[in-house]
């Protein structure tokens, strides 16, 4: 599919509703408002991957490549304007475009553009807004995706270094299970890669890939474990599950094993399997991992004890396995080691060959009350893993941050007197600022002003030594103070100019919000 198709009908038109003359168009990409609370700036990502899969990519190999019939043939099956326009950037070759970004991995504040794009040839204006659709609809689930799996980091990191003193582990505390659950491939891949910018736990396999293509880098990407599934618990059948847990400590003798637990009874597996089989879990050189995957997370992790402040027993007046939950119930089988935090007090880390993972329906707020609880009771934050899905992932839209591409600015030809005396018109070119301010909105959609600047803003710390404190943007600027700033230029007439890796994306989210 040639990628000149990839836009919004209404876009086709609009080469012939600009304002006769019109040289230039310049807009922004633009986070501009944040649905998620306590969040107040997004994690710039994916613009990288946006140039050389479609901006490159695509437009070589199906636009400029291929011959003009072909083209025009697949533009006029479902689109019925004048083609000459297409035709001239066909034979043109390349894509006549400015496209300036905040560096990938940086925060970008609310209400601050992170990119901008414009033209860079006077007869080709009608490009800047026509790729809006494509710009919006490939960028704005990477980000958001990004942003949230940064929270997640924050979250993790702040309750590890708070119980064990270090943050090695969290890198690995967050595993993306959420490709199944995800609205297609082609966004599965661009959420997947966002998760992958603050972790390297992934079953999210396209989207190792993805990052490998398009961000340079020889260190980890991602990976994962052998993990089985409900359909291999079944058949090794109900009555011999604790034949089933043996035979695949037997497959796999060293390395990390993942073992769904909860295929029937959870409780049975942590106070009657998991005992009987002690002396081989721990004979191994490895870790085996219990998930159980239903409940409340909450509780099924930390125990009921620590929601309601109580000791649940049975009719017989034992301690009922659900009020100490899965943490608890592998401490008192396999035992561990204590460590201490950054807040100076012991915390309980279970034994190496021992671990759990939960992967259905964590959200951020679950995420920390699990680390809270767990903290609470005297455990390591680091015990559990979470496998973060589509709950996480999928119920986002572009509106989650507000992103828009918008137009602020234009250029026009047009005729003037130079003088009273004259007999001859001139043309100057006379730029004009393009805003939008409806007053039914509440504010979200009142637009910049004219062209922009994007600073950085710095503060002192204690020692009164500068930091980096975020960004702030400024419109209505002149073009010499637009070249200025943290807006950097990524993509010039076709060609990527400046080019990062993931290993730098993922030092820039952690340097500039949360150590």
């Amino acid at each position: 599919m040639t990628p000149i198709i990839l836009t919004d009908y209404y876009k086709t038109e609009h080469f012939r509703m600009y304002v006769p003359g019109t040289t230039k168009i310049y807009s922004n990409l633009t986070p501009r408002k944040s649905r998620m609370k306590g969040v107040d700036s997004i994690v710039v990502f994916g613009i990288q991957h946006f140039i050389k899969k479609y901006l490159i990519g695509k437009f070589k190999t199906e636009f400029f490549d291929k011959k003009w019939e072909d083209v025009e043939a697949e533009y006029k099956y479902a689109i019925n304007t004048p083609t000459e326009h297409i035709k001239a950037l066909h034979d043109l070759g390349y894509l006549p475009l400015k496209i300036k970004a905040l560096p990938e991995g940086s925060r970008c504040p609310i209400r601050v553009a992170c990119m901008t794009i414009t033209n860079t040839h006077p007869d080709f204006y009608w490009p800047t807004n026509y790729l809006e659709t494509l710009i919006s609809c490939q960028l704005w689930q990477p980000m958001t995706s990004a942003t949230i799996a940064a929270e997640y980091w924050k979250i993790l990191a702040k309750y590890a270094k708070e119980t064990t003193g270090s943050t090695d582990f969290v890198q690995w505390q967050a595993h993306d299970f959420s490709m199944r659950g995800m609205s297609s491939v082609e966004s599965a891949i661009l959420s997947g890669m966002g998760h992958l910018t603050s972790f390297t736990g992934t079953d999210t396999i396209p989207a190792i890939y993805a990052l490998r293509n398009s961000y340079k880098g020889a260190g980890l990407i991602g990976a994962s474990v052998p993990a089985t599934e409900h359909s291999v618990m079944c058949m090794g059948t109900k009555d011999d599950e604790v034949g089933t847990f043996s035979r695949l400590l037997d497959t796999y003798p060293t390395g990390i094993l993942s073992v769904v637990s909860d295929t029937w009874d959870l409780w049975k597996v942590l106070t009657k399997i998991l005992p009987a089989l002690k002396e081989k879990i721990l004979a191994r050189d490895g870790k085996l991992v219990i998930r159980p995957d239903s409940g409340d997370p909450v509780d099924i992790i930390c125990g009921l004890n620590t929601r309601f402040n109580t000791v649940f027993k049975d009719a017989h007046g034992r301690e009922l396995p659900d009020n100490k939950g899965v943490i608890e119930l592998l401490w008192d089988v396999f035992g561990g080691t204590k460590v201490k935090g950054a807040d100076g007090n012991e915390y309980k880390v279970l034994d190496s060959h021992i671990g759990a993972i939960y992967g259905d329906s964590i959200t951020l707020d679950r995420a920390e009350a699990i680390c809270q609880r767990l903290k609470q009771k005297g455990f390591a934050s680091t015990n559990i893993v979470f496998g973060v899905g589509s709950f996480t992932y999928q119920y986002n839209t572009r509106d989650t941050f507000g992103f828009a591409v918008k137009a602020t600015y234009g250029e026009v030809e047009e005729e003037f007197v130079p003088s009273p005396e004259s007999l001859v018109r001139g043309i100057r070119t006379v730029g004009r600022e393009i805003f939008k301010d409806p007053v039914t909105d509440d504010g979200t959609k009142k637009s910049a002003k004219g062209l922009l600047c994007v600073k950085e803003v710095l503060r002192p710390d204690e020692l009164g030594k500068l930091q980096h404190a975020g960004y702030q943007m400024i419109d209505q600027c002149t073009p010499e103070q637009e070249e200025q700033g943290e807006l950097l230029t990524v993509f010039l007439d076709g060609k990527l100019v400046k080019e990062y890796t993931l290993e730098e994306i993922r030092e820039r989210i952690k340097h500039n919000s949360y150590e």
